[in-house]
């Protein structure tokens, strides 16, 4: 079986040279080529063809994130950096990095991310991968979380917007045929439903959830 065909592209000569060492310490690794600027990267990287470029993020011209975008189609790109952000991981991603490797975690997650993203699968460093579920699971709670307005019957709904328009009890009254005690009940009974404390909370909520629609 042929090595895997790695193109190395970091700012940093030193950095250069100790991936390359840890690379072709491995049987099945070559590094075929290094660049020192995502633009000197683009020419370099498609003159060598590799299997897997390892590139940085943070570099003097253009950004290994928009590097990795002219490159994605190309060849597979394996993002290694000191930025472990959703921000910096997601911008990757979306660029068409299949990799992601933070440079302060376990030396073997970078032969073991060459070695999956040359046999056409993903990887992410645990650290990175343990943020993004954190974030599915945080996302996932918000989407599951009821609307609002649906703890609402559709009578305290209508006291309330009308609370939000600053009619009083009164003129709610006249409006929907009620009493004012009955209007103040169900004005009561939404605002404790809502967690809301005042007129001020009730204005805002209505803002807020498209109660004055």
């Amino acid at each position: 079986m042929s090595p895997i065909r790695v193109f190395l592209v970091d700012d940093h000569p030193i950095v250069r040279k100790g991936l390359r060492a840890l690379l072709e310490e491995q049987p099945d690794i070559v590094v075929v080529g290094e660049a020192g600027s995502g633009q000197q990267a683009i020419g370099a990287v498609m003159a060598a063809r590799p299997d897997v470029v390892v590139m940085d993020i943070t570099m003097p011209d253009i950004s290994g994130i928009e590097a990795t975008r002219q490159l994605s189609g190309h060849t597979r790109v394996v993002i290694l950096s000191v930025h472990s952000s959703r921000d910096y991981v997601g911008q990757a991603l979306r660029a068409g990095a299949v990799g992601y490797v933070v440079k302060d975690s376990v030396l073997g997650d970078l032969v073991a991310a060459v070695r999956a993203v040359a046999s056409g699968q993903g990887f992410l460093s645990p650290a990175v991968s343990s943020l993004l579920i954190e974030e599915y699971v945080r996302y996932s709670e918000l989407a599951a979380a009821p609307d609002p307005l649906e703890l609402l019957t559709p009578r305290e709904r209508q006291v309330l917007r009308l609370v939000a328009q600053g009619c009083t009890s009164r003129e709610i009254g006249a409006l929907l045929h009620l009493s004012p005690k009955t209007v103040d009940i169900h004005r009561s009974n939404a605002m404790k439903k809502l967690h809301l404390q005042n007129t001020a909370d009730v204005v805002r909520f209505a803002e807020r959830y498209g109660l004055f629609r």
